[in-house]
């Protein structure tokens, strides 16, 4: 069964992962719905509004382009303002939209290889391509992935400048979202890129969350990305387009993506509704993103105070302080039994504090992405703790609260 949150979004492969995962009759339908309906959420993406809805984004684009100009064919026009935003952004000689990030990191690996003669590619265990996009690299691609560890980090220096293969280049996924989107710090992030430059290898940023990297790292976009020979980043996942990607690099590399880009089916014929939400998202959500990274640590602070308050101090919150807006819950429940209690929660309260789906972690041990976004910003830390309060009262063996707030009897 499919519906418009397993589509590619924010949430989008582990939704499907979690399609089988949630096995209780219903209970992903009940959880859309309810926060659909609910009064108080975390974050209402795209893939949560109706189509009259996600046009609206387009009502007021004037500001964004010029809407007298022609309309793009085979990526002219808007779609090339577009790009010359992001390489302005980035501070890269050139960018090139795609489609899909899935597409665009293939294309600028295969490129990558056909330079350094090598199709070897250092990745992470539980890097994007590894976990979601069924071996693309491999079978599309032509690409031989290898991974330097699967530890729920990033690479660190010595792993890469140790490896026991040689490799063309390093793909770094910043942050690495299936562990808890993690980041390393500044100074081990330049210590990984000085690691591979000394194995001659190429480094590619897997920068689809790098948008709300800067808080953690304390550096502006452009100088992020000049530690990379390539980066690419989303515009849907934070900047909330209608989707899309784009190539950041050298311009010889670019010109040539562009190429395979065609030869992969890219070059799509009139992209210009995308395109005007991706500049949209760039103009009013990447400002506010600084805002968002700063109030998820108020609510992983209060995720925290609410479980110890509540008697379950085995609960954790990962990253203990997030590194961007969107981090993991970690709870000694099976996927099932949290889910529900989570579902129940939004239903009977209409305040949804787990949106996504639980995911297994491992026996009797479940966990779940919280996102943060405009919504979230509605939420104080009392707040947070009551949401809590609430939640926990409807795990097993635990005391229902009344209507009032306090605890009580009854189903």
């Amino acid at each position: 069964m499919t519906d418009t949150a397993g589509h590619d979004g924010p949430t989008a492969d582990r939704e499907r992962d979690q399609d089988a995962r949630e096995r209780a009759p219903g209970l992903r339908e009940r959880r859309l719905a309810a926060h659909r309906g609910a009064r108080r959420v975390f974050a209402r993406f795209g893939f949560h509004r109706t189509l009259r809805e996600r046009l609206a984004v387009l009502e007021d684009a004037e500001g964004l382009h010029d809407l007298d100009q022609p309309s793009d064919l085979y990526g002219d026009g808007v779609v090339e303002a577009l790009e010359q935003k992001v390489a302005g952004l980035l501070g890269t000689q050139a960018a090139a939209f795609f489609p899909t990030g899935t597409m665009a990191q293939q294309v600028a690996l295969r490129c990558w290889a056909g330079r350094t003669g090598d199709r070897t590619v250092a990745v992470h265990g539980l890097s994007h391509p590894e976990v979601h996009e069924r071996n693309a690299f491999r079978e599309v691609g032509g690409l031989r992935p290898v991974r330097v560890t699967s530890e729920p980090r990033l690479p660190t220096a010595d792993e890469v400048r140790d490896f026991a293969e040689p490799f063309g280049a390093l793909m770094l996924e910043l942050p690495l979202r299936d562990a808890g989107f993690v980041l390393p710090t500044w100074e081990e992030l330049t210590e990984v890129v000085e690691a591979a430059r000394e194995r001659e290898a190429v480094v590619h940023f897997d920068g689809a969350r790098l948008w709300e990297s800067t808080v953690h790292f304390g550096r502006p976009l452009a100088e992020i990305a000049a530690l990379a020979d390539s980066v690419y980043v989303s515009f849907y996942k934070s900047l909330e387009a209608f989707g899309g990607a784009a190539l950041a690099g050298p311009e010889l590399l670019v010109e040539e993506a562009k190429v395979w880009r065609h030869r992969y089916g890219g070059q799509v014929f009139q992209q210009f509704p995308t395109v005007l939400s991706a500049l949209a998202g760039l103009e009013r959500e990447l400002p506010r993103l600084p805002e968002y990274v700063a109030h998820a640590r108020v609510v992983a602070a209060a995720l925290r105070e609410g479980f110890a308050a509540a008697g379950l101090p085995w609960a954790r919150v990962h990253p203990e302080v997030p590194h961007t807006h969107d981090f993991q819950v970690w709870l000694p429940y099976d996927a099932d039994v949290a889910g529900e209690a989570a579902v129940r929660t939004a239903e009977e309260t209409g305040v949804v504090l787990f949106g996504a789906g639980w995911a297994r972690g491992g026996p009797g041990l479940a966990y779940t992405e919280v996102h943060v976004r405009a919504a979230g910003l509605e939420w104080t830390a009392g707040d947070v703790e009551a949401a809590v309060a609430e939640f926990a009262s409807r795990l097993p063996g635990r005391p229902r609260r009344g209507r009032g707030g306090r605890a009580g009897g009854g189903a």
